[in-house]
C-alpha cells in the first residue's frame, strides 16, 4: 500500500523545516506563516499545519495564542540532558577506540581530519558539520559499539541547534578542529587516558558556546539549567 500524497507532503516538510531549525536556518523566535511555507513548499496549507503540529509536539516550534507561530528558544534543559548523554557514552566510547583502533580506522580518522580542514578553508560550515558527526560515529565504530552513536543521535537535537550557531563564530570551527585533530592523535598513538581526557574536554565547550551564544542572540534559549560542569 503506498503512502497518501498528503502525508508525504507532510513528512517532507517537517523533515525540511526540522532540518533547517537545527542547522539554523530558521533562527529562535523567528515567525512562521502556513501560508508562507505552503508557497514555499508548492502545497496546500494542510499538510503545513500538520508539519507545524509535529514540530510544536518536539519543542521546535511555538504557538503563542492571538500572536502566531514562532521558532522556539532552545531547550536549555534538554541541551544539559544531551551533553550529559554525550559525555557518559563519548567518553568511554574513545577510550575503546584508541584501545582497538586498526590501521584502516586510524587512517579513516586522518581522512576525515583532512576533510574538515579543507571544509573550513572552503568556509562551509554544512559539510564541516557533516564531517564532524562523521568524526564521532567513526570513533563509536573503531570501538566496536556503533549503535552508540545511534542513540547519542536521539538526544541531541536542542544541543545541535547551540553547535550550528556556534559555528558562526569566527574562532570556533577552528577550535573545534584543534580538538578533533587532538583526539584523532590520542587514538592513533593508542593513548586511551589522553582521549578520553580529550574528548571530556571537547564536550564541555557546549558551556562556553551557550555563554557565547547568549550574549550575541538574547531570545535564542529557553530554561534556567545551570551549566556547571560534569565531575
Amino acid at each position: 500500500m503506498g503512502i497518501p500524497a498528503a502525508r508525504q507532503s507532510t513528512d517532507q516538510i517537517h523533515r525540511a523545516l526540522r532540518g533547517d531549525i537545527l542547522a539554523a536556518a530558521l533562527r529562535p523566535g523567528e515567525a512562521m506563516s502556513e501560508a508562507r511555507m505552503a508557497a514555499h513548499f508548492g502545497v496546500s496549507r494542510t499538510p503545513v499545519r500538520e508539519a507545524f503540529k509535529r514540530l510544536v509536539e518536539e519543542g521546535f516550534l511555538m504557538v503563542v495564542p492571538q500572536v502566531g507561530t514562532f521558532v522556539a528558544p532552545i531547550d536549555l534543559a534538554a541541551v544539559h540532558d544531551s551533553q550529559f548523554v554525550r559525555e557518559t557514552l563519548e567518553c568511554r566510547t574513545v577510550a575503546l577506540a584508541a584501545r582497538h583502533a586498526d590501521a584502516a580506522g586510524k587512517a579513516a580518522l586522518e581522512e576525515n581530519v583532512r576533510q574538515q580542514e579543507r571544509d573550513l578553508a572552503a568556509n562551509d560550515h554544512p559539510s564541516f558539520f557533516r564531517h564532524d558527526e562523521a568524526f564521532h560515529a567513526e570513533l563509536a565504530r573503531l570501538a566496536g559499539h556503533p549503535s552508540v552513536w545511534s542513540l547519542i543521535e536521539g538526544v541531541k537535537a536542542q544541543l545541535d541547534r547551540v553547535r550550528c550557531l556556534s559555528l558562526e563564530s569566527a574562532s570556533w570551527p577552528r577550535m573545534i578542529l584543534e580538538q578533533h585533530r587532538e583526539i584523532k592523535d590520542c587514538v592513533v598513538r593508542g593513548d586511551e587516558a589522553r582521549a578520553e581526557a580529550a574528548m571530556r574536554a571537547h564536550l564541555r565547550t557546549v558551556f562556553d558556546a551557550i555563554e557565547t551564544i547568549a550574549r550575541d542572540h538574547v531570545d535564542a534559549f529557553a530554561g534556567t539549567a545551570s551549566p556547571a560542569r560534569l565531575d
